[in-house]
């Protein structure tokens, strides 16, 4: 098994840093810390992408990522559309550069019906639907009651369920997200709002 944390390069550590996990954890695991993602693409025969979408992550696999993959690798994406570049994620499928890509978002979402993805080859694409099982919709009910309730009661909100206060990222959303909009200003998304 192959591990990469882009967090602890995001905060600046490393392996000479605070370490992510000591040497004799990683061999008895039996899996490898790569610093970087570009990194990790290179060994990987299926790379599957799971991180928020922010300035950092916009097209993040754009055609120079996707070229540091193994030619034949599988890309999986079922965090967010936009952190893959949609048309080179086409012709890394028409190419052969990538084997087959597969995932449940799309930018822009809903996809048009000429978005490439819905075309090119070796692809498995599904609607997005993750959050729609009744476990997750219960989850999210009882998570926005509760921070409804200490909005309302003046009690401070959890940690893990705090993204902003007062304009600026905190909490869980301070060590996952960075300042700035990866989603504004696409003409193409713009076409499709509605009114």
């Amino acid at each position: 098994m192959i591990v990469a944390d882009l967090l602890p390069k995001a905060l600046g550590l490393g392996r000479a840093g605070a370490a992510v996990w000591p040497a004799d954890v990683e061999h008895e695991l039996g899996v490898t810390f790569h610093e970087t993602a570009e990194e990790l693409v290179a060994v990987c025969d299926v790379v599957t992408i799971n991180a928020p979408l922010h300035p950092e992550t916009e097209h993040l696999f754009d055609a120079e990522m996707i070229g540091r993959m193994k030619r034949g690798a599988y890309l999986v994406n079922t965090a967010r559309g936009k952190i893959c570049d949609r048309d080179a994620v086409a012709a890394a499928c028409e190419s052969g550069q990538l084997a087959g890509y597969a995932g449940d978002v799309w930018f822009p979402q809903p996809a048009p019906q000429d978005h490439p993805w819905r075309t090119m080859p070796h692809h498995g694409m599904t609607p997005h639907t993750s959050g729609s099982s009744l476990s997750a919709q219960a989850r999210y009910a009882a998570g926005t009651r509760e921070i409804l309730e200490c909005w309302f009661d003046g009690r401070p909100i959890r940690e893990e369920y705090l993204i902003v206060d007062r304009g600026h990222l905190a909490g869980a959303g301070a060590h996952s997200y960075s300042e700035g909009d990866a989603t504004g200003g696409s003409d193409e998304a713009a076409r499709f709002k509605s009114g």
